[in-house]
């Protein structure tokens, strides 16, 4: 289970990590796609003694080198930021790198650039990322999991995109290896209740 900051009127992205952690999420992504360094920076850095009292994976998105500054576990690479090759050769074999895949041609690449997970969707239409790409739904994931069988690759796959508890189980029966919330938590009425529904959810417990 792995959750990606976000923020509404009610919760700033500290907020909606905090959250995730209290119900009792271990992987907790900061993005925070339109702001500044600066900004980022301060929000990791209270974040990740949290994430450390916990034995939470902390990750950054996009920022290389500020997630090595800081000491965070990983980074996670869109299309559009550095190549995860490039990234490898500075973090090393031992830093968690995330790649984002739309298609099976986006995992080939990911794969050959040495990334160990993959942020595969959208699973629906989700309002926290801009320029979606066309949504896979779980047909979709079936396909590429059997391409991937195929080729022969073992990387795990994380659907994301605008994904809700209720999906959980018909996600599950891909073939996927996790999954990747954010809005869905936070229209919760009590998002750290949501939170603790989804894990009771993926563990076969409801």
């Amino acid at each position: 289970m792995q959750f990606i900051t976000h923020f509404t009127d009610k919760y700033s992205y500290f907020d909606s990590a905090m959250m995730a952690l209290e119900g009792g999420c271990r992987w907790i992504q900061l993005r925070m796609k339109d702001a500044d360094e600066n900004k980022i920076e301060k929000t990791a850095l209270r974040l990740i003694p949290e994430c450390r009292r916990r034995g939470a994976i902390f990750i950054i998105d996009d920022h290389v080198e500020l997630a090595l500054r800081i000491g965070a576990d990983g980074v996670h690479l869109g299309k559009n930021d550095m190549s995860i090759a490039d990234a490898r050769k500075m973090t090393g074999p031992d830093f968690i790198i995330g790649g984002t895949a739309n298609t099976f041609e986006d995992i080939r690449r990911i794969v050959s650039e040495g990334a160990d997970y993959i942020g595969c969707g959208p699973f629906r239409f989700t309002t926290t990322k801009k320029n979606l790409a066309p949504m896979l739904g779980t047909e979709g994931y079936k396909n590429i999991l059997s391409q991937m069988k195929e080729a022969g690759f073992s990387i795990p796959l994380v659907a994301i995109g605008g994904i809700t508890c209720d999906d959980i189980p018909c996600l599950l029966s891909t073939g996927v290896s996790g999954i990747a919330l954010s809005g869905s938590i936070l229209r919760a009425e009590s998002p750290v209740d949501e939170m603790k529904k989804v894990i009771r959810q993926l563990n076969n417990k409801e």
